[in-house]
């Protein structure tokens, strides 16, 4: 038998050409990860932008022939839709907006078209706070994006149809109407969100009612929603006579006197875009007062997604809400600009955390499952066992905008 010996000047190239590769592989993984072995953070956000758009695109195919359903959640194998009646409908024309406004997919611009026209009857609804929720997350998305003429109509007809909700004598939006042998003038922690759409109407129509509701609604909630520490009840309501409160609660928490994680979360967000609206160092202060309470929470996980409730008794065996955790996120991010270097560096610090939680396999579903949903583990109403540990349509929401922020401020 011959054995084939290759000369030394070849076995000398062959180890050469070995190392060249392998430096060039290491190379490569360096870039993707950076020094701390970590993919980076641009990465993680390209990815996770790159798989929302295939899930949601997912998620417009299976809904589009059925003419005025939108999605809300998926439990136990079963699809949840609803009506643009529902408090949630406006999150996923909104989601649809997130994507387009990073790809520019026309086919996702269909989408985002269709979906957002479902929501249009809400412009005409007085029975509810919710029609911030409803119109500005998908028209108001759709009108930055679009210019669209129409949609600014939209808004301001459902601006007008909000402030119904308003009474001048008690200064604050109704939130509900029902339960009415318990609450007098319900007022929620979430409907500091829905003040967004008004300044919006105020900035655009220059009818100062607007501003003088939201300010008015931002500062009651801040004195009456608010305990010493920071950490806000879910339900105040009012006297309809004396127009100051006779009843405290958190309805969809532990107890009333318990911080539910998501109500602390809209409180984060409220107080930080009512500071870029109206310039008044009050809300911004709010805004970081609770910031530091929710990062120095000693309940809070390490990724940094909430619990459903921080002082749910049996944490840590309990389940988180993603979306308390998106909307963090979120807000942080748009804080860390009107704050000092190193609260900026901290908030920031939190939101990789929380991002990179996110986008990893713990939260995000696998394509074509999870009902064609984002995101897994979100919490809506935990005493009431309903949508516990399941998606939801403002955690997908939430967490695209947080993806789009994070991915513009990293960019400038």
């Amino acid at each position: 038998m011959k054995i084939c010996k290759l000369p030394l000047r070849g076995l000398i190239k062959i180890e050469t050409m070995k190392r060249y590769y392998l430096l060039n592989l290491v190379l490569a993984v360096f870039l993707i990860t950076g020094c701390s072995g970590e993919e980076k953070l641009e990465s993680v956000i390209d990815n996770a932008l790159e798989f929302s758009e295939k899930q949601c695109l997912l998620m417009a195919e299976k809904y589009a022939a059925q003419d005025s359903i939108l999605p809300r959640s998926f439990e136990n194998g079963e699809n949840t839709t609803s009506s643009s009646r529902w408090w949630t409908s406006g999150f996923y024309p909104g989601s649809l907006w997130y994507l387009y406004e990073n790809n520019k997919n026309p086919e996702i611009l269909k989408y985002a078209k269709l979906y957002t026209d479902r929501v249009e009857r809400e412009k005409y609804t007085t029975d509810n706070h919710d029609v911030g929720f409803m119109l500005y997350c998908s028209f108001g998305n759709g009108l930055r994006l679009t210019d669209d003429k129409h949609y600014e109509k939209v808004l301001v007809t459902g601006a007008n149809s909000l402030a119904t909700r308003y009474r001048s004598d008690i200064g604050l939006i109704r939130s509900w109407d029902h339960n009415k042998d318990r609450w007098q003038y319900p007022v929620i922690i979430d409907n500091i969100m829905n003040l967004e759409l008004l300044l919006w109407a105020y900035n655009y129509t220059g009818d100062r009612k607007f501003k003088e509701i939201a300010v008015s609604h931002a500062d009651k909630t801040m004195e009456h929603h608010y305990r010493p520490d920071y950490s806000s009840y879910h339900v105040v309501s009012y006297d309809t006579i004396s127009g100051l409160p006779h009843l405290k609660q958190t309805h969809q928490g532990f107890s009333d006197e318990s911080m539910w994680s998501r109500g602390q979360a809209w409180g984060l967000y409220g107080y930080t875009y009512l500071y870029r609206e109206l310039k008044d160092e009050r809300y911004l202060q709010q805004a970081q007062n609770i910031a530091d309470l929710l990062i120095h929470h000693p309940n809070m996980p390490e990724d940094y997604i909430p619990y459903w409730d921080y002082n749910a008794p049996d944490i840590p065996n309990t389940n988180r809400d993603a979306s308390a955790g998106c909307l963090m996120a979120s807000a942080l991010i748009e804080l860390s600009d009107y704050v000092d270097k190193d609260r900026a560096k901290e908030y920031m610090t939190v939101v990789e955390k929380q991002i990179r939680a996110l986008a990893s396999p713990e939260y995000t579903a696998k394509l074509g499952e999870n009902g064609c949903f984002i995101l897994k583990h979100s919490t809506g109403a935990y005493p009431f066992e309903s949508e516990v540990d399941v998606p939801l349509t403002y955690a997908d929401y939430y967490y695209l905008e947080a993806l789009t922020r994070l991915k513009k401020k990293l960019n400038r």
